[in-house]
């Protein structure tokens, strides 16, 4: 029989976790701990002060994937993200998770709550502390100091630690919780106690949060975002790492009306529960809408100037792939190294349909020698003329020069389409017209859909074009350049094109 469903479960982005390792983990002990052990701190919807803890199906679902154990016995993963609106119990699960690792945890443990600031750090640790104080087995087995709560028969501890990373070098964690991960100032804390439990055989560190700001203080990927990016491509199937995981609840729309109660829902799985239904109608009244999106819909509302519209691409997909034998155009832009190298198909037509043929982006534990398979990418370009009757492959000229020869010389169709003003605003302008007017589909691949949400919006004098939001912004944009260009040679609305190699005459 198929299980029951689960109200608020499965989450928008969800890492896969084999159910025989769900099955084998503590996520049930786990819940079982929390639900003897741990009361609520604070009178709330969920309940009075003093009450047990009643741990809800979605939350038992989440411990139970993140606690997930490997045939090996050991824990599968090393480092996760939870992420769900606020006001849906993360401060009492995450101190029932940080009191789960302390009493039931090696010999010698130390477990860790970090956040952006110490007084951050201590919702969690002070709400743990208040559990251990309301509940006598607990306060007969644990000690509570002003900042430490310790277990004398293990020798365990757990404190509270605040962002300044420089001193906590020497720690040897063996859990750590990070609460409000979005309010990091950069990744370093983050690194250090990774690096720091790197003795423990079973090490697990985990943030609690909800969505904040893209970049942080450097004007990089801030720590939430990259880690969110990164659960979305292991979720997604792009990235393999099992290591790794998230459970992330959000509106699968990101346009969705933020003042209707489904876009609440899909958000907070605990709404109705957890938190009240008129608590959002207050807000949503009172509050800008980037604040309520970001923190009661659990989304990402970006500081740059955004180009698409949110919500309108993802009302473009079509699922399928382009047919063997179909008209298309080929769109290419390459990099060496750093940047991604990308190469989609356009199917020629009223309404052109975009896929991915490939995407060569550097992996990240790659070093700075990382250098793009050129022979591979020339060998994908040779496969899709096989596959398609390729009418145009559209390209920059920059730096490619030399496969572009090579191929132009085998027979293949190369067209150059320099990324100057002249031709990117008007190619940008028609892509952007066709997605808000449902004029083009694409296949979902979320590589693309990733670029193209990293994309912001560039303008001068000569119009509006595609660009990244920093130069040396982490964010690759290159499926979406290589889109733009192709439709716009599908559509057969460019300019007149430049005749190969004029550029290099």
């Amino acid at each position: 029989m198929p299980a029951a469903r689960v109200e608020g479960w499965p989450p928008r982005w969800l890492t896969t976790v084999p159910p025989a390792d769900v099955q084998r983990g503590d996520g049930e002990h786990a819940s079982e701990f929390i639900e003897q052990m741990c009361r609520i701190t604070k009178d709330s919807v969920a309940g009075n002060a003093g009450s047990p803890i009643l741990i809800r199906p979605w939350q038992r679902k989440s411990l139970g994937h993140l606690l997930a154990r490997r045939p090996d016995g050991r824990y599968r993963h090393r480092q996760g993200l939870i992420g769900v609106a606020r006001k849906n119990g993360k401060s009492a699960i995450g101190a029932g998770l940080a009191l789960y690792g302390l009493v039931m945890g090696p010999e010698g443990g130390e477990v860790y709550s970090c956040a952006g600031e110490k007084e951050q750090a201590k919702i969690v640790f002070t709400a743990a502390r208040r559990m251990v104080e309301m509940e006598p087995e607990l306060a007969e087995v644990c000690k509570c100091y002003r900042d430490v709560i310790e277990v004398p028969s293990t020798g365990s501890i757990y404190r509270a630690l605040s962002a300044e990373a420089f001193t906590k070098e020497g720690l040897n964690p063996h859990e750590v919780i990070f609460d409000e991960v979005h309010v990091q100032p950069n990744r370093e804390l983050w690194d250090v106690m990774a690096l720091a439990s790197g003795a423990r055989v079973e090490p697990l560190m985990v943030g609690i949060t909800t969505a904040g700001v893209r970049t942080d203080s450097t004007g990089s990927d801030s720590l939430c975002y990259s880690l969110y990016q990164h659960g979305k491509r292991v979720a997604s199937g792009e990235v393999e790492d099992p290591s790794f995981f998230m459970a992330w609840w959000e509106p699968a729309d990101p346009k969705d009306d933020h003042r209707d109660p489904a876009t609440w829902k899909q958000a907070n799985p605990g709404f109705g529960d957890l938190v009240a239904a008129e608590d959002f109608a207050a807000a949503v009244i009172k509050t800008p809408e980037a604040g309520f999106r970001t923190k009661r819909c659990n989304q990402w509302v970006s500081t740059a100037s955004a180009w698409l519209p949110a919500g309108t691409w993802s009302r473009c997909t079509e699922e399928r792939s382009v047919p063997d034998l179909a008209e298309v155009v080929l769109g290419f832009d390459g990099s060496f190294s750093n940047d991604s190298t990308a190469l989609v198909v356009v199917e020629i037509g009223e309404t052109p349909h975009i896929d991915v043929v490939e995407c060569w982006e550097k992996p990240p534990e790659s070093g700075p020698g990382w250098r793009v398979p050129i022979a591979d990418v020339e060998d994908a370009i040779r496969e899709a003329c096989r596959r398609w009757q390729v009418r145009q492959i559209v390209c920059d000229p920059f730096r490619w020069a030399r496969t572009y020869q090579v191929l132009e010389g085998e027979g293949l169709p190369i067209v150059e389409f320099p990324q100057s003003p002249q031709r990117m605003v008007p190619a940008t302008q028609r892509f952007y017209e066709a997605v808000l007017n449902g004029g083009l589909t694409h296949s979902g691949d979320q590589r693309l859909a990733r670029h193209m949400d990293n994309c912001s919006i560039k303008t001068d004098q000569r119009g509006s074009r595609i660009q990244k939001d920093a130069k040396n912004s982490p964010r690759k944009i290159d499926l979406a350049v290589a889109a733009v260009m192709a439709h716009a040679q599908a559509c057969g609305q460019a300019e007149e094109v430049v005749a190969p190699w004029a550029f290099y005459e």
